[in-house]
């Protein structure tokens, strides 16, 4: 990839990410649901890919320029020489999927709006029994039981942030991690996600199903930028709760 590199500090926080939780944001940029290799992604044919993978630490900066690219469109990238950055890519995808946010919100605020919104749509297809087991198992208190109540209320924990966010993040890159791996995220260090994870509601992954349709008319450029993004909102969380 002959380019000038992005200097990027939304992506820094990848630093310290683990090359399995690498894995999945490079599946996302160079395979499609399918299991395809994309006929746009170049990460697979650079040396360091090939020399380094499965260390995808070893080639971090090709991965974050092939995030930057995806998010440019590619005829003017021939111009700039590179793609956008990554709350540029953020924004973009936030208006695709009719997230209410400000374009002036922290990328961190953005990601979590965005996870609010593919929860929200999963949580109005959720059996009021099912929502109540969430409740518990987020451990999120309320007085009112109803549909519309409950899903305020998770609504709230997300934007307050803390660890209870951090889990219903993992519901959500779960699922994402099931359509694009084959196999959801790895727990072997923690048990009580584990036990979070048994608790997901089902219609999470019919949304997911239902949004890689509506980004196939969208363009193909979002079948890659909104997974990602929906991914990192997970990573960012986990990073967060870790320091």
């Amino acid at each position: 990839m002959g380019r000038n590199r992005i200097l990027d500090e939304e992506l820094d926080f990848l630093d310290k990410c683990s090359n399995e939780d690498l894995e999945v944001l490079v599946k996302i940029l160079t395979h499609d649901i399918d299991g395809n290799e994309r006929i746009t992604e170049e990460l697979t044919s650079t040396y360091s890919y090939k020399q380094h993978y499965p260390n995808h630490k070893m080639y971090l900066p090709l991965i974050k320029d092939e995030i930057h690219d995806y998010g440019g469109n590619t005829f003017m990238n021939i111009f700039r020489g590179n793609g956008v950055k990554y709350k540029e890519i953020l924004i973009d995808c936030a208006k695709k999927m009719k997230v209410n946010f400000n374009s002036k919100n922290s990328v961190e605020d953005i990601e979590q709006y965005l996870l609010m919104k593919v929860l929200e749509e999963s949580l109005e297809k959720t059996s009021l029994e099912e929502l109540k087991k969430l409740l518990e198992e987020l451990d999120i208190k309320t007085t009112n039981f109803t549909k519309q109540a409950i899903i305020a209320a998770i609504q709230m924990t997300i934007k307050k942030g803390g660890f209870k966010t951090y889990k219903i993040a993992v519901i959500v890159a779960n699922s994402l991690s099931k359509q694009i791996m084959g196999k959801g995220l790895s727990f072997t260090a923690n048990s009580i996600l584990t036990k979070s994870i048994s608790k997901i509601p089902s219609p999470i992954g019919l949304v997911l199903n239902g949004l890689w349709v509506a980004v196939d008319i969208a363009g193909p450029a979002y079948r890659v930028t909104i997974p990602i993004c929906i991914y990192m909102a997970y990573l960012r969380a986990k990073t967060n709760i870790a320091v």
